[in-house]
């Protein structure tokens, strides 16, 4: 060898591409690629960050103890089983570089996040996909694929790019099958958007069970992606082994003081929630009124099938709204190439796309109809 030589499931990640965020030429423009919220930060937090701006001399506490106490007090969970992270997909990494050793397997679900296989990779581990049923993950498919190599199982709930939840009951089902040396990670990112009866992010099933974990961000209602700032609330042992790993200041003051504020300020993610309950079915109901698809979501997004034909395509249909100022997400890697993935906007957006979505769809019709 002549160089130094990376370990041979690092060279088969494919990086994580973000969404695009500019449309060039385009006059206004708005990002509804990255499922931020419309409403931004809450204000109490953007004033926690002005009063601590002395204080970025000064190393931050390194175990985020005022803040996971917030958390605590917040969902009553007790702060010693709580672990911080720089956005939530830092404590996937912890978890996979924690439980998952060279040529042992980590699950996930055909269309679940991307994070889960590039952690899975990154720790030297084996990705291992269950088909979904109507782009929803499919519990007995999961339990189908588990073998003596897994290690952790990832679940997204809801999922993020198709806006799909399973209830309650399945994942209470999938953790009472799982043995009880695999580690079950419920993704929750998006679980303060759902409203859903039949739903719970996981808490329940943490107190329950030894092997498994719920992680959150503060990256989507909260308004702080800008600042990376995640979370875990599991069994001791799993915390104690993360603790163990993570690095010593991985997260910082300001990020502590904003989530500090943010995850107090009720009222602005109520208003978050009460803005997604108008326009997440508004969206869905117009957008399907132009003849396109739209996959039932819980999350702040939506997912729009175009018909895989010349001039209807996804990719065509993402060019033309981006001339316009409409960032959307293509799915591609994800395997939905004939997708793309809205985030819900501002009114303006909101109203904007739909109009935009109906121009194309109309041009399109009228070019196959010349």
């Amino acid at each position: 060898m002549t160089r130094p030589v990376p370990r041979p499931t690092v060279l088969e990640i494919d990086a994580y591409v973000p969404g695009k965020s500019a449309a060039p030429g385009a006059g206004r423009v708005f990002k509804l690629s990255a499922n931020e919220t419309p409403l931004g930060p809450s204000p109490a937090a953007v004033q926690a960050l002005r009063d601590m701006a002395h204080e970025i001399a000064i190393y931050p506490e390194g175990s985020s103890r005022v803040l996971r106490e917030a958390i605590g007090a917040h969902y009553a969970l007790d702060p010693a089983r709580i672990i911080m992270g720089a956005g939530s997909d830092n404590i996937l990494e912890l978890l996979a570089l924690a439980y998952i050793g060279p040529g042992e397997e980590g699950l996930y679900s055909q269309y679940g996040f991307l994070e889960y296989k590039i952690v899975t990779l990154a720790a030297g581990g084996v990705p291992v996909v269950a088909p979904e049923k109507h782009f929803t993950a499919d519990v007995d498919a999961l339990l189908e694929r588990v073998t003596e190599k897994t290690k952790i199982v990832f679940l997204a709930n809801p999922n993020n790019p198709t806006g799909s939840y399973l209830p309650a009951s399945e994942v209470a089902r999938l953790a009472e099958n799982l043995p009880p040396q695999v580690l079950l990670v419920l993704d929750a990112a998006y679980a303060e958007y759902v409203v859903r009866p039949d739903y719970e992010a996981g808490i329940a099933l943490v107190d329950k069970h030894e092997n498994v974990v719920m992680t959150r961000t503060f990256s989507k209602i909260y308004g702080l992606a800008g600042l990376r700032l995640g979370w875990a609330y599991g069994p001791r042992h799993v915390i104690d082994a993360l603790n163990r790993i993570r690095s010593p200041f991985n997260i910082s003051t300001a990020a502590s003081a904003a989530g500090v504020a943010a995850v107090q300020d009720v009222a602005h993610i109520q208003a978050a929630v009460a803005h997604n309950e108008k326009w997440l079915p508004w969206l869905t109901r117009e957008v399907r009124g132009l003849g396109l698809e739209v996959l039932p979501s819980v999350a702040n997004f939506i997912a729009i099938r175009f018909p895989d034909r010349p001039g209807r395509s996804a990719a065509e249909a993402d060019r033309f709204l981006t001339s316009r100022g409409l960032v959307l997400r293509g799915v591609g890697s994800y395997g939905m190439a004939d997708f793309l993935r809205l985030t819900i906007g501002v009114e303006e957006a909101n109203q904007r796309v739909v109009a935009a979505l109906g121009d194309f769809m109309a041009e399109t019709k009228a070019a196959a109809n010349g």
